[in-house]
């Protein structure tokens, strides 16, 4: 056969690249632009309705929070006052003082003011005794009306001043009751400058976010043109909201279109629901920008396809059969990184870009390498500085206590060793473990002279000293790392009959953890000296605890507590040792039912 009848084996390589990579290439390119630009417009939507749900999280906490804020500023104004608020009873210092301390402690708020069952009033605050205007007014009428039906009360955004100055204010009330009857209300007039900001920093690009009332009329926006109680109902989205039943909580993202200057814009919009103030925070964008991204994407992947196919064809002219080996070579090194096997290095020996490839990849190898092990030790330091700060925390509350030092320590080991005996996941145990070292951290905020006090408590400061479990539960709710120990913190002092404290939960409604909490410490203040009694024996003290089974004490868990002091897992201090010598029956018929720890 004469040569010019032959076929280059270039010109057949090429053939088979064209047919088994570059057209595959161009198919699945376009399958992955349609799978990417689906994924993309999914994306934009999660995006305004992560937005909204923050906001709509943040709102709602800010509002619980101030109602509990107010719950206990009604108690101690409940307490001041001696449950009397009349007459000239409601103008005392110590009232006024306390209404001024919370608007000092609280930068949200603009205004408090507390009236007594007359309508008799004194305010606090940044607005001044004379900046209530007629509006503000007929709110606190209408707030008096729902706290003489002992309820609390949320009322309309009020807009405060003009131009820069211009603020909006909400008022929130609750009642103060003495005895169980009406003596007053404490309002606040709540200073929404706070969501403004929010609002402007989530307003990026074209997106706008702003709040609505039930009625469709703007609480507050990004937009300083949109003026509060405009009605924003033209827009769908928020049609949808007014429309929705009260209460519910659903997300809705939809697209809708407005009339704006006689021209349709096309819109894709997100309301997320408040239901505890019946408002909504809206999210919306053109969808011309909120899908731009994929048009961009569809562009830059059809220039892509067309680079890849001329590069996939220089380079199987150049040197398709070179690449191969070394590209499978780095193939299976980066699973192995995949797997976290960092010890494979690509061995290859050129002086082409493939080599100096395999070199920066070794680099990068020995980068991560590095990185992660560094990551791995700021970890474990991390974790190990939180469990100290932890652990001098409760030593901090135990040595304000002279009487219960080593306690934290002891209830913690107690709670640890019952976790474990019961079964528990080494998650759960830990989190225990945590809860119990902090279990009484909230006496932080008890007076020395209750705390130090060497005798009995008075009723009354016994009603203080049990406030230590919300105490330290409300200084700890912050910590979004130590929610999930809240519930040991808090509720250690409940009793399976109810007759625990701060909440009287029954059974099961009490958390295991609380319930082994609840076990180690009533243990550990048996088996230690305090102002009201001597160490007593590790033995009598499981005993005194089994007689409450089923009343105070979970069953199982004193099983659990028996078992690991009959294992000689417990470890005690001398004064118990002793004590276990020298008790007498006159000094274990002394022991009170449930020793205050």
């Amino acid at each position: 056969m004469s040569s010019s009848w032959r076929i280059p084996i270039l010109y057949l390589f090429l053939g088979v690249l064209v047919a088994v990579s570059v057209v595959p290439l161009y198919f699945y390119g376009s399958n992955v632009v349609a799978i990417n630009r689906d994924r993309l417009k999914t994306n934009e939507m999660l995006l305004q309705n992560t937005i909204t749900s923050s906001l709509r999280d943040d709102l709602a906490q800010r509002h619980q929070n101030l109602l509990a804020m107010l719950g206990n500023l009604s108690t101690a104004i409940e307490v001041s006052s001696g449950g009397n608020l009349s007459g000239q009873h409601v103008e005392a210092p110590e009232l006024r003082a306390l209404l001024e301390h919370f608007v000092s402690a609280t930068p949200d708020v603009a205004s408090i003011t507390l009236l007594n069952a007359d309508k008799k009033v004194i305010s606090a605050g940044r607005l001044g005794p004379d900046a209530l205007d007629a509006f503000m007014q007929r709110e606190l009428e209408r707030a008096f009306a729902a706290a003489w039906e002992g309820r609390t009360y949320h009322g309309q955004p009020l807009a405060l001043g003009a131009g820069k100055e211009e603020r909006t204010l909400v008022l929130v009330s609750t009642p103060v009751t003495a005895g169980g009857r009406f003596v007053g209300l404490i309002g606040v007039f709540l200073d929404l400058s706070f969501l403004v900001t929010r609002l402007q920093q989530v307003s990026q690009g074209e997106l706008e976010a702003y709040v609505v009332d039930k009625e469709g009329r703007l609480v507050d926006g990004a937009d300083p043109s949109f003026a509060t109680g405009r009605d924003m109902t033209r827009y769908e989205i928020v049609r949808n909201f007014v429309a929705q039943p009260q209460g519910r909580q659903l997300v809705e993202t939809k697209e809708f279109s407005v009339t704006q200057n006689k021209r349709t814009v096309e819109l894709l919009g997100t309301y997320s629901p408040v239901p505890s103030l019946n408002w909504a925070v809206v999210a919306q964008k053109p969808r011309d920008a909120a899908y731009a991204s994929i048009l961009e994407m569809q562009r830059a992947a059809r220039w892509l396809e067309l680079w890849s196919i001329l590069l996939s064809v220089l380079v199987a002219i150049y040197a398709a059969r070179k690449i191969t080996t070394p590209l499978s070579t780095l193939t299976q090194q980066s699973r192995a990184i995949a797997r976290g096997d960092f010890s494979k290095r690509v061995e290859l020996n050129s002086r082409t870009e493939i080599g100096e490839l395999a070199q920066t990849f070794n680099l990068m190898t020995d980068d991560l390498e590095h990185f992660v092990a560094d990551l791995k030790t700021a970890a474990d330091e991390n974790l190990a500085l939180f469990l100290s700060s932890i652990q001098m925390l409760a030593g901090a509350v135990d040595e304000k206590d002279p009487y219960t030092r080593g306690h934290s320590d002891r209830v913690t080991r107690y709670s640890t060793l019952l976790a474990t005996e019961l079964g528990l996941p080494k998650e759960e145990i830990e989190k225990i473990r945590i809860a119990a070292q902090l279990h009484d951290v909230g006496k932080i905020g008890i007076e020395d002279r209750i705390l130090k006090k060497p005798g009995k408590l008075t009723p009354e400061e016994y009603e203080i000293m049990k406030t230590h479990t919300t105490k330290g539960a409300n200084i700890l709710r912050p910590v979004e790392k130590l929610r999930e120990m809240l519930p040991g913190i808090e509720l250690h002092h409940e009793s399976l009959d109810g007759s625990g404290y701060p909440h009287g939960l029954k059974g099961e409604q009490i958390p295991i953890m609380a319930r082994i909490i609840t076990v180690a410490d009533t243990f550990d203040a048996i088996t230690t000296s305090r102002p009201y009694q001597k160490a007593m024996p590790p033995a009598y003290a499981i005993e005194r605890i089994e007689s409450f089974v089923g009343v105070r004490y979970d069953a199982e868990i004193v099983a659990a507590l028996n078992t690991i002091f009959q294992r000689g897992l417990l470890h005690f201090p001398a004064s118990v040792v002793l004590a276990a010598a020298t008790m007498t029956p006159e000094a274990a018929d002394a022991i009170p039912a449930i020793a205050l720890s």
